[in-house]
């Protein structure tokens, strides 16, 4: 640990990790506009399109109290360099990550030293400046081979089926044993297939809007024998935002350490949600039916109640209305002219 590390509060500025990703733009667009300061890391690997980071950073940084430094999460020294640079924080939320679960096949040696060293350097920065709060995404693939559903948070998380889910099951027992032996409050968000505008292009809605608008095979797997608890963004960063300040709310008084799912809590068939995007669109998909894919689950389905109980919200988008959202905004910013039913 640093030897730098110096006491401080500030109930103003919020550092994010990964702001330039997905979750993170519309997170800091959040917090901007609930008067907070952003001061966010992201370093702009090219996992997917770069032009779509450097589009949502343009529309952060038009916001005077949001400030950017380009900085990759495994440079330990530029993260202590930027901890000091900019605290004190009123909290830290940690979205920075190497996603996806199929990615991991070609190249796992990320997944390591992004997921798991880059955080190990976010919580050592946190406790060397006694950050009040620190929560960290999670997913819901760290259910992995459970069948039970509604997923719970009590539910065991030892069968992770994919890379992606192991680092983020070991990020979750990571914070447990920092939030033990230095009582850093922190919050796990195990996030449920998040959709919206400026998704990921890995990401499936934008993968179906996009194969349908160029007539292009669109792949079914698992034969379309799939459910997924799909949640719109909007309600994932409201969430987090509400969580922000509940450092308190923990399942243990001698371990500030809790996680949370958050998701839409109504699983849809992988074939009804290719209809509703179809019917969006006003035009048909050329379905290619494939096999379960390594690494995936058949089923997501959460159980918020937990959630509700601490912030008394819950996801609640309609998937039609999440749909259109994403639909009109791919539109406009690809500039795509498509026939609404």
């Amino acid at each position: 640990m640093a030897d730098n590390c110096r006491m401080s509060q500030d109930t103003k500025t919020i550092l994010i990790t990964g702001c330039a990703g997905f979750i993170g733009y519309h997170q800091s667009l959040r917090l901007l506009r609930a008067g907070y300061r952003v001061v966010g890391i992201d370093n702009l690997n090219t996992y997917y399109d770069v032009s779509l980071k450097q589009a949502r950073l343009a529309l952060l940084k038009e916001h005077q109290h949001f400030h950017f430094t380009r900085i990759d999460i495994q440079d330990k020294a530029a993260i202590f360099a930027f901890f000091e640079a900019h605290s004190p924080y009123a909290g830290v939320i940690h979205l920075a990550a190497q996603a996806g679960v199929r990615y991991a096949f070609e190249n796992p040696y990320v997944y390591a030293s992004t997921n798991l060293v880059g955080f190990l350097h976010v919580l050592e920065a946190c406790v060397c400046h006694q950050v009040p709060h620190l929560l960290y995404a999670s997913s819901s693939s760290v259910y992995g081979a459970n069948t039970q559903l509604p997923f719970a948070e009590s539910m065991p998380t030892e069968t992770p089926v994919s890379l992606y889910a192991a680092t983020k099951k070991s990020n979750e027992l990571m914070a447990y044993a920092y939030a033990h032996l230095h009582k850093l409050p922190m919050t796990g968000l195990r996030f449920f297939t998040v959709y919206g505008p400026y998704g990921r292009p890995d990401m499936a809605l934008f993968k179906f809007v996009q194969a349908i608008l160029k007539n292009e095979p669109l792949p079914m797997y698992n034969h379309g024998n799939m459910k997924r608890d799909f949640t719109y963004v909007e309600d994932i960063v409201e969430s987090v935002y509400r969580l922000l300040d509940k450092g308190a709310v923990h399942a243990s008084e001698s371990v500030p350490h809790r996680v949370f799912n958050i998701g839409n809590q109504h699983p849809v068939n992988l074939r009804d949600f290719i209809s509703l995007v179809e019917r969006r669109l006003g035009r048909s998909a050329r379905i290619e039916s494939m096999p379960m894919q390594k690494g995936d689950v058949s089923a997501t389905y959460s159980d918020t109640s937990a959630l509700k109980a601490a912030i008394g919200f819950i996801p609640n988008t309609a998937l039609e209305t999440g749909i259109a959202h994403f639909v009109d905004w791919y539109k406009t910013y690809y500039k795509t002219e498509t026939i609404h039913s």
